[in-house]
């Protein structure tokens, strides 16, 4: 334990401990050196983390500025905050809390000039990023057909995540798709920097880039933050690992609270090993287990680790509780996905009817977000509230992204993505060959786009139109750009709103969601003014800057009276007293691309325990015998993930109409006799036709899967039957 002499009596502390299980408190209480927290699923891992800043704080082994605590979502940091708050007081308001991203994005604001990154740099969010690769793609004169935005910006993305920059590129990623990728990558990251602009994987390699290159800066760091702690250490990615394991390592006084059962992001980069290897790193380490749960009965308890516990890449671990022993999980067998729409709607109107339950008690969890719309109907039909998650963000709607991008130009003229989105909306007869005219004007004179608009008089062959417009334009900017540190948030987004007479614009739309649309922009008014009030710093920067991080789920309401409609990758984080999961179907759920594959299938395993542990009070696994999806209708078993579960934990409700035990050998007898293979993104490949190319994607079964391959430039790429293709690793 601390020493306590220098912050609270030894009473206050004691209460502030008392409130703590046994596991919790030698969490909280460790001195000096590595710490490794394993939190299982509602085992008060955040009470654990806020209460150890509160007794580091105590007991005067740091002060609130030598604290820093990173997690990965803004929703999660908030509260964070709050919980520090309250046990802190007003010295909550020296302690860096934040996102990873935020946590980056500050320290380059503060220091990036030392590595050529200007302080108000943007952050380009994944539509930006599209449309960067895009006009790099078109540049090069490479075909879009051949070499799609979405797989080239998610290689770029696989580099920087292992800090690959695009020097180092060639001799990591080698192959003809790799070499074509790597020009453009070079390219995109020319323009990011041409736009002051930094993506997502940006903000953290350059954070460990600057401590890498600048060690007056690291040590200024080192000093600062001398006791880390890092939440959902599960899910970070190589780079997110450097940047921690950098600025601890002067003092070593790192926490780091995690679940590898709970790892479900794989597919973004995330590496489950890191945790595990955690005693590795800092063979010093302390390790305490928190397997207490307070959410969940026993019976889902004890059904959830009888799935867990058939990983063998995991911590040895094994949730309890003292709550009840509850309801046995429901198992229930459907027809199709009509029956298991209408079963569960019946089911929740029952609930709220006879017994009194709120519409926001339930939650419906599924593996892919195409699985939501039969559910949707249902509910419409039955008058059922609810809320989806994981569709079309507020802040991706494009009224919301126009406006958003003049704000960025106002914080940024020489930003050629944000222009170009708005060049011409509200319409200023800019079309397609206007702009290419501006460009080359651009290009000749090698000036911006912005300095090219300001001088539009001088572009031959301009309709006057797009000239007044221009002008027009250019003086907007030129005058917000004046008011933006004079101006609050809200009273710059409503000059633009009135000068660009943008409500009209959205009237005038023959589409018939205007008055949606409409309602959307007074919705980011609200945002905007609850940000002036609220913000610590106010500047049209930091504002820009909490769009671009936000995520869907910062926004989600929980107080709100609907049931929850959701991904189970959606879902963590989160509780309901009643949860279904659906689709629980061999190659629905484990995922067809995962069956075949241990470490995938290990994954799907931790995001069904995942979803079960959401649970409270009820949990209902259900499962089509027939079901028709993207076009195709299947027959398949109930999960394997359900045949995990002892028979004496389940109440078996419908009649499974396949044999689980006789598909799976099927399949794996089909398997075996295959010379197809389902194979994963990133694969290199050979073909008798086309010769070698990487695997973009994969989908579908042996029997009935298909392959989306890059081959070299001349071929294109193509999608080929997993049956016919013949394909072999190189």
């Amino acid at each position: 334990m601390c020493d306590i002499s220098n912050g609270m009596n030894e009473a206050e502390v004691k209460r502030l401990l008392d409130v703590l299980n046994e596991d919790q408190r030698e969490a909280v209480t460790h001195g000096e050196g590595p710490l490794l927290v394993f939190a299982g699923a509602g085992s008060g891992k955040t009470r654990a983390l806020t209460y150890r800043i509160a007794y580091l704080l105590a007991a005067g082994a740091a002060g609130p500025r030598n604290i820093l605590a990173v997690t990965f979502t803004n929703k999660a940091a908030n509260e964070m905050k709050e919980r520090i708050a309250l046990l802190v007081g007003s010295a909550s308001r020296e302690i860096w809390a934040g996102t990873f991203h935020s946590i980056c994005a500050r320290i380059l604001r503060i220091e990036g000039g030392a590595i050529g990154i200007e302080r108000d740099f943007v952050i380009f969010d994944d539509d930006d990023q599209i449309s960067l690769i895009r006009e790099c793609i078109d540049q090069l004169g490479l075909s879009e057909k051949t070499f799609q935005p979405r797989p080239v910006l998610s290689l770029i993305s696989h580099a920087k995540e292992r800090l690959v920059w695009p020097d180092e590129f060639p001799s990591k990623y080698r192959g003809d798709f790799e070499r074509t990728v790597g020009r453009v990558y070079e390219l995109y990251q020319k323009k990011l920097q041409l736009n002051k602009a930094l993506d997502f994987d940006d903000l953290i390699a350059f954070a460990v880039r600057l401590f890498e290159q600048r060690r007056d800066v690291l040590e200024k760091y080192q000093e600062r933050f001398r006791y880390i702690l890092v939440d959902e250490y599960q899910d970070i990615n190589h780079a997110q690992y450097m940047f921690v394991r950098l600025l601890a390592a002067k003092y070593r006084n790192i926490c780091v609270v995690g679940d590898d059962d709970q790892s479900i992001y794989g597919w973004r980069g995330a590496d489950v090993g890191i945790i595990l290897d955690f005693e590795h790193d800092y063979p010093d380490s302390k390790v305490v287990k928190l397997e207490r749960n307070y959410r969940s009965t026993k019976n889902i308890i004890q059904a959830a680790h009888n799935v867990i516990s058939r990983n063998r890449s995991r911590a040895e671990k094994q949730l309890w509780t003292e709550n009840e022993e509850g309801s046995l999980v429901s198992v229930h067998a459907t027809a199709n996905e009509q029956e298991e729409a209408s079963w569960i709607t019946r089911k929740i109107s029952e609930k709220v009817l006879a017994e009194g339950a709120k519409y926001s008690d339930f939650a419906v969890l599924y593996r892919m977000n195409a699985q939501s719309r039969v559910f949707e109907e249902y509910f419409l039909s039955a008058r059922i509230p609810h809320v989806l998650i994981g569709t079309l963000r507020f802040y991706e709607r494009k009224e919301i992204k126009d406006l958003t991008a003049y704000l960025r130009l106002t914080n940024n003229p020489m930003e050629e993505v944000s222009l170009r989105r708005i060049i011409n909306v509200p319409a200023r007869g800019v079309g397609p060959s206007t702009l290419a005219a501006i460009k080359d004007f651009a290009a000749e004179k090698g000036i911006n786009l912005m300095e090219a608009i300001r001088r539009v008089d001088e572009i031959e062959g301009l309709q006057q139109k797009a000239k007044s417009g221009l002008t027009a334009l250019a003086r907007l900017l030129e005058f917000l750009n004046s008011c933006r540190d004079k101006y609050p948030i809200t009273r710059l987004l409503g000059e633009i709103i009135e000068n660009i007479e943008y409500l009209r614009h959205l009237q005038e739309d023959k589409k018939g969601d205007a008055q949606s649309r409409v309602e959307n922009v007074r919705e980011l008014l609200s945002v905007t003014t609850v940000f002036d009030r609220d913000a610590d710093d106010k500047s049209l920067m930091a504002f820009l800057e909490q769009v671009a991080l936000m995520t869907d789920m910062d926004t989600y309401e929980v107080s709100r009276n609907a049931v929850t409609l959701m991904t189970l990758h959606s879902a963590k984080g989160l509780e309901f007293p009643i949860v279904f999961i659906v689709g629980m179907e061999e190659e629905m759920f484990p995922h067809s691309r995962s069956v075949r594959d241990n470490s995938r299938l290990e994954e799907e395993r931790r995001l069904c325990y995942v979803g079960m542990t959401r649970a409270q009070r009820e949990l209902h696994l259900v499962y089509a015998n027939q079901r028709l999806f993207m076009g195709t209708t299947s027959v398949r078993p109930r999960s394997r993930f359900i045949e995990d579960i002892p028979p004496y934990l389940i109440r078996q409700e419908g009649v499974s109409r396949i044999a689980p035990t006789e598909w799976r050998t099927t399949i794996e007898s089909r398997t075996r006799q295959s010379s197809a293979e389902v194979f994963r993104p990133g694969d290199k490949v050979v073909s008798r036709s086309f010769g070698k190319g990487i695997v973009i994607s994969a989908t579908g079964t042996v029997e009935d899967g298909e392959v989306t391959v890059a081959f070299k430039a001349d071929v294109g790429i193509k999608k080929l039957s997993t049956v016919y293709a013949k394909l072999e690793r190189v």
